[in-house]
């Protein structure tokens, strides 16, 4: 299982959090990209369920609960806090970040927002968020809510 390549693939991820975000006990879902072989889909599913080991164990050690792992279509188009994800058909969101006095985005480094290490949050706003899941007994329908944001890649 080692020597599977999922280069290119993307995954999402829809929680349930009842409370503080490090207390864990999150209901999850977890979307694979449609595009995944069974390989590739087996790969990343055992990844994030933190069978693998690594910062991947230690973030799913949140998850209380997996409800469900399931491929989906993924569209993220977001550069620099702009842009729109899409998830299947339970989750479609369109973000703008805040933007500074010099008119670029607003971004915070090094705090307690941006928990992704060597990622800037990205400060702004979702426009419009809607997530759709009865498997998480989820149903929003927001619009001008906050949105921050970060990003990553993993790199062998």
């Amino acid at each position: 299982m080692d020597d599977v390549d999922v280069s290119g693939l993307t995954i999402a991820l829809a929680c349930f959090i009842p409370g503080n975000v490090l207390q864990g006990n999150w209901r999850v879902i977890i979307f694979v990209d449609e595009r995944a072989s069974n390989a590739q889909f087996e790969a990343l599913a055992s990844v994030y369920r933190g069978e693998r080991g690594g910062p991947l164990a230690d973030f799913a050690k949140l998850f209380g609960d997996i409800v469900a792992i399931e491929r989906a279509a993924i569209d993220f188009n977001v550069r620099e806090g702009k842009g729109t994800l899409k998830v299947g058909n339970t989750t479609y969101a369109e973000l703008e970040p805040y933007l500074g006095p010099t008119g670029e985005p607003t971004k915070l480094v090094e705090s307690i927002f941006s928990t992704i290490p060597g990622s800037p949050a990205f400060v702004g706003k979702a426009s419009t968020f809607r997530m759709q899941d009865q498997k998480l007994g989820i149903d929003l329908d927001l619009s001008g809510h906050n949105a921050i944001q970060g990003y990553f890649t993993f790199q062998a």
